[in-house]
This record gives structure tokens, C-alpha cells and sequence, in this order.
């Protein structure tokens, strides 16, 4: 079994950053890619960044130029770098690793304040 444990998410004022972690325990296997997903109050989950195995990265296109994701495949760890925060990205956000099937993290707060 696959668990994947979230760190990092907190409140912090609009225009600052924070760094979620994310890191896979239990029956390691290579992903095929790991990423983070967010889902407001109201609204639909949604993709924010992922990464492939091979490094490809994708990004929303809000959160473009401010968000960085970065992962360690030997590890099974993906992080993901917020900077310049907007209250409109006050979400849950997920871990997800996809393999044969999805796995999913228990979500982490992050509040971003006007």
C-alpha cells in the first residue's frame, strides 16, 4: 500500500511563498509522475503542476511564473515552490503520484490572506 504524506502548508500574507512537500511510503515503485492538486471551497479539483518521471514539468496557467515543482524519483519526493501568493489560491492542495491507478495525499491547508 502507498501513502503519501503532505508538509508544509500554512496562512501567509498575499505575496508571500511557501514549499509544500510531498513524500511516498509503503510499496515504493516508480511513478509515472507525481504532481499537486488543489481544490477550493465550492469548486472543482485542479490540477496545479505535475511532473513526469523524466522530468517534464506542466503547470496551471495561473499560477505560471510563480509556482515550481521539483521532484526526486529515488526518493518518490515532489515539492512544490509557491511564490508570490494570491488569496485566490487559497485551496487544499493534494499530493498525487500516478502509477497503475491514482494515489492520493490527505490534502494540506494553504490560506493566503488579503
Amino acid at each position: 500500500q502507498v501513502q503519501l504524506v503532505e508538509s508544509g502548508g500554512g496562512l501567509v500574507q498575499a505575496g508571500g511563498s511557501l514549499r509544500l512537500s510531498c513524500a511516498a511510503s509503503g510499496n515504493l515503485f516508480t511513478f509515472n509522475a507525481m504532481g499537486w492538486y488543489r481544490q477550493a471551497p465550492g469548486k472543482q479539483r485542479e490540477l496545479v503542476a505535475s511532473i513526469t518521471r523524466g522530468g517534464i514539468t506542466n503547470y496551471a496557467d495561473s499560477v505560471k511564473g510563480r509556482f515550481t515543482i521539483s521532484g526526486d524519483n529515488a526518493r518518490s519526493t515532489v515539492d512544490l515552490h509557491m511564490n508570490s501568493l494570491k488569496p485566490e489560491d487559497t485551496a487544499v492542495y493534494f499530493c498525487n503520484a500516478m502509477a497503475y491507478r491514482d494515489f492520493w495525499g490527505q490534502g494540506t491547508q494553504v490560506t493566503v490572506s488579503s
